[in-house]
């Protein structure tokens, strides 16, 4: 399906858009791909990275919050792939309106764009802070989310549907825990930090994000939240398939962070179906006759959630270094 297809990436220099990139140009035969962002420095060095598929990557410079440059590259383009954002909890907090203008006002540009430019599919990427946020990233995200659900009311007869995909931080990126642990064994530590013990993530890598969004290019028909099901581990047993033996010390949960990544809560319960590999959460409202559940799935009891404290599948210490070697595979 994105074969002679022309599919724009924003936030595309990022660690999710070379990933999305380099995956599509080897397994498809895309017409293009536009990389849309506002880093003139990363598109010189992805360029270069990949110029081998010169004839295939076009580079935008342009920001989501310019919603006439988005306009503009979004001109002739089958699908769109919604990966910038202000990420960084800190970040966020201390300068609210920026992450406001970026993951908020940039949200609608994408949908404005996308309406105004005959785009046929839209994909976002969600996090799981956005589920029950307790940080300013994860209420832009929620926000976010919501107004891409809507925007398949504005669709009328035009082919164009708009989904999300939802998934925590991913194994080995910047932001997540392994660069850091990382860092502390390249400079002799024995100690891991840890801000708490009881802390677990949900394992997922670059490219099972990657294929979770082919995934709801290819099914969505307006308004789904697509979730891998994948396993959990505790930070702890990280920390020991990264430096056996090693002491951890406990240094306090961060303002704004989680003890757990929750993907499905119980409210989402009533609308979400599980397929074999993967949930998805519909709409409570829906626009039209193509957004109704795939019931090939089997809906979920009432009060079930997805939570890395609750899952069913656990990595073993072992496990987790076995899957640290493609984590130092694709760095």
């Amino acid at each position: 399906m994105l074969n002679n297809k022309t599919i724009l990436v924003t936030g595309g220099t990022g660690s999710f858009g070379k990933c999305f990139s380099r995956y599509v140009l080897t397994h498809y035969e895309p017409k293009k791909i536009i990389i849309y962002s506002r880093d003139e420095f990363k598109q010189w060095v992805m360029a270069d990275e990949f110029k081998e598929y010169a004839d295939k990557l076009r580079f935008f410079i342009g920001d989501v919050r310019d919603a006439e440059r988005l306009k503009r590259a979004c001109e002739g383009v089958d699908y769109i792939i919604h990966a910038a954002a202000l990420k960084q909890v800190p970040a966020c907090e201390y300068n609210p309106n920026e992450a406001i203008k970026t993951n908020i006002h940039g949200a609608m540009n994408v949908i404005d764009a996308a309406l105004d430019c005959g785009v046929s599919r839209v994909v976002a990427l969600s996090t799981d802070k956005a589920v029950n946020p307790v940080n300013l990233y994860g209420g832009t995200k929620l926000v976010s989310d919501k107004l891409f659900v809507a925007a398949n009311a504005y669709a009328g007869s035009k082919d164009i549907n708009f989904s999300i995909v939802r998934y925590g931080n991913v194994a080995g990126s910047r932001g997540s825990v392994i660069p850091v642990f990382r860092k502390v064994i390249e400079e002799g530590g024995t100690e891991m930090p840890v801000t708490d013990v009881r802390m677990t993530r949900f394992w997922i890598s670059l490219t099972q994000g990657v294929e979770l969004v082919i995934k709801a290019l290819a099914e969505a028909k307006g308004g789904e939240t697509f979730i891998s099901k994948i396993p959990s581990f505790k930070v702890t047993d990280l920390a020991e398939a990264m430096l056996p033996g090693c002491k951890i010390k406990e240094t306090g949960i961060r303002p704004g962070e989680k003890l757990h990544e929750i993907m499905v809560t119980p409210e989402d319960s009533h609308t979400t179906y599980e397929y074999d590999k993967h949930f998805i959460v519909y709409p409570q409202m829906t626009w039209n006759d193509r957004q109704q559940p795939d019931l090939s799935g089997s809906k979920v009891e009432e009060g079930f959630s997805y939570s890395s404290g609750t899952n069913t599948e656990w990595l073993s210490v072992e496990d987790i270094r076995t899957l640290l070697k493609d984590v130092e595979q694709t760095k």
